[in-house]
């Protein structure tokens, strides 16, 4: 019964969208879109469309941006947009202005306070893994140190989107496999780059942290983020292979390239305290993938919400929210990016389950949900322009500096 409900919801919001797409074609819809925004169906670059249209969800209307990115097209390419440290923020658009992205959308979701901490700075990182270039960022935190709203049943904060070394688009999971070497033995790594680490465990920290301090990682329990922070931590640095310092409590300060701190909670501090100064340590660690057979060239973290064409099972169809989404369709070729518009006349936005059922009506076989709210945002560049504009309203009524993003480029 539920299913047959999603699909009636499905068919209104994609013959809406049919709708809008004639409204729209000539121009804005008069007072909903912000100044600078383009007309239905404008080129971005060769492979990149851009459009703009209302959907009748049950709380209202609301009013979509949405990309269209062929990765068929051998000059064009998505990439994590950040600013060059995990624990760092940016506006969407001197994300993608700094990158020479074309286009863009904000990403996962992060720990954007610590109201439930006093005292311990917010690191502004993300919750979910990270790969940019190729190149492994971070690592997931425990999934009840998320932030943001409950994950539907079966997901995980190690979900990811991502686009391989093939230029095909999957949604998988990366976990984390890593270990610390010591004269004393081996034991598991269990923390990259990460904001929270779980409890008896050591975590790792490179200069892809950035120098936001690294105690909040020291504090929660694995079933709750509002836990204590712990009072039995320990920190060491590892450079060139060898143990260079020492110290009871995280610290904080840019990491230099050839350097690995080590943060050790509860067991974890235990095992960092038998190191010495002089002591050869070796620290390993990679992002594994659950399914995909070839190398990720980029990867996001947020939770799937569609998968083969079929919403997951119980998702959220009570709250709405002004939300950014991703999908793809043409087995992992094509890829759509949402966000709605933050405007006080579209603000009730839409549910969890509205949205896979937008996407699936869109096309998309699989979609993924990415931060939402004061987040959601788009940015595109006119031809020839030198920097992109922002397509939305953002909901707080300015650009919110983010963490990361997904960024399109063209060559």
């Amino acid at each position: 019964m539920a299913r047959d409900r999603r699909q009636t919801t499905a068919g209104r919001s994609v013959l809406t969208v049919l709708t809008a797409f004639g409204v729209l074609a000539g121009a804005a819809l008069a007072g909903a879109a912000p100044a600078g925004a383009v007309p239905l169906g404008r080129r971005v670059a060769p492979g990149v469309t851009y459009r703009q249209f209302d959907i009748e969800e049950a709380a209202g209307r609301a009013h979509a941006h949405l990309l269209t990115v062929d990765l068929n097209n051998p000059h064009v390419r998505l990439d994590l947009l950040y600013p060059g440290s995990v624990a760092a923020r940016a506006t969407v658009s001197n994300l993608a202005d700094s990158a020479g992205a074309v286009a863009g959308v904000n990403g996962d979701f992060f720990n954007i306070s610590e109201t439930q901490h006093p005292g311990v700075e917010a690191t502004g990182a993300t919750v979910g893994p990270a790969i940019a270039g190729g190149q492994v960022l971070k690592a997931a935190v425990p999934k009840a140190q998320r932030f943001g709203p409950s994950l539907p049943p079966g997901t995980t904060t190690t979900d990811v989107l991502g686009v391989g070394t093939d230029g095909r688009a999957r949604l998988d999971r990366l976990t984390l496999s890593g270990s610390v070497g010591t004269p004393e033995g081996e034991f598991p790594l269990k923390g990259l780059n990460q904001y929270a680490l779980p409890q008896n465990s050591v975590g790792a920290f490179t200069s892809r942290w950035g120098s936001v301090s690294r105690e909040r990682a020291t504090c929660g329990t694995d079933t709750d983020r509002a836990g204590a922070c712990s009072e039995d931590t320990y920190e060491v640095k590892v450079r060139g292979g060898e143990v260079v310092s020492a110290s009871d409590t995280p610290g904080s300060g840019s990491i230099p390239a050839d350097t690995t701190v080590l943060v050790g909670r509860e067991q974890g501090a235990q095992q960092l305290r038998q190191l010495s100064a002089g002591d050869e340590v070796t620290v390993t660690h990679d992002l594994v993938a659950a399914t995909a057979k070839v190398p990720y060239r980029f990867a996001i973290g947020g939770y799937p919400v569609l998968r083969g064409g079929r919403p997951l099972s119980g998702l959220d169809d009570n709250t709405s929210a002004v939300r950014t989404v991703v999908g793809f369709a043409d087995d992992g070729h094509r890829m759509l990016l949402l966000a709605l518009d933050g405007a006080a006349a579209y603000r009730t936005g839409m549910t969890i389950a509205e949205e896979a059922d937008l996407m699936d009506g869109l096309g998309a076989s699989d979609a993924f949900n990415l931060d939402g709210g004061g987040s959601s945002e788009m940015v595109t560049r006119d031809t020839g322009a030198g920097s992109v504009t922002v397509r939305n309203h953002p909901s707080g009524g300015s650009e919110r500096p983010v963490p990361n993003g997904i960024g399109v480029f063209s060559s």
